[in-house]
């Protein structure tokens, strides 16, 4: 059996890439920021593409998310974040809302948003994981908008070129 499939692909090149990183738990989020802008680097984005926003904490990233969304200026959305068990309920409402609130932005506008917002038990987990997650997002972000672009060009071709 043989099906059309798109391949994902990892060239950045050319792709405008936004940050929004929290800056609560800000070690961490640096931490996260840091590995991210490395490994679109390494993917072939230039600094002049990548934009990054702060923002006080992860439930104040969704907003921007949808502005900078709005913008039509990126191919694709990061948001950068850690969310750190205290004592209360508010690390489950934080968690809750804030990974809700990407999501919504992502499936409202169309826009390929990678969500590194970590949420973990304690500070060393979340050291533990900065680094992989913060690099995990960008070849999300960057594989997703090229997964987008791919599926635009079809749709602009002709049914019969792709299904024929």
């Amino acid at each position: 059996m043989t099906v059309s499939e798109i391949q994902p692909s990892l060239d950045a090149k050319g792709l405008r890439i936004g940050l929004v990183q929290s800056r609560f738990n800000l070690p961490v989020c640096e931490g996260l920021t840091r590995a991210c802008v490395a490994e679109l680097h390494a993917l072939g984005v230039a600094d002049s593409d990548i934009l990054l926003v702060t923002v006080p904490g992860a439930l104040e990233i969704p907003l921007m998310l949808q502005k900078m969304a709005a913008s039509e200026q990126f191919d694709a959305l990061i948001a950068l974040g850690a969310v750190i068990r205290g004592e209360t309920y508010h690390f489950e409402l934080v968690c809750n809302e804030s990974a809700a609130g990407v999501s919504r932005v992502a499936l409202d506008s169309g826009l390929p948003i990678a969500n590194a917002v970590l949420t973990t038990e304690n500070d060393a987990q979340a050291e533990a994981r900065m680094s992989d997650k913060g690099r995990d997002a960008a070849r999300a972000a960057v594989e997703m908008a090229n997964l987008v672009e791919a599926l635009e060009e079809l749709a602009n071709e002709d049914d019969d070129a792709v299904f024929g």
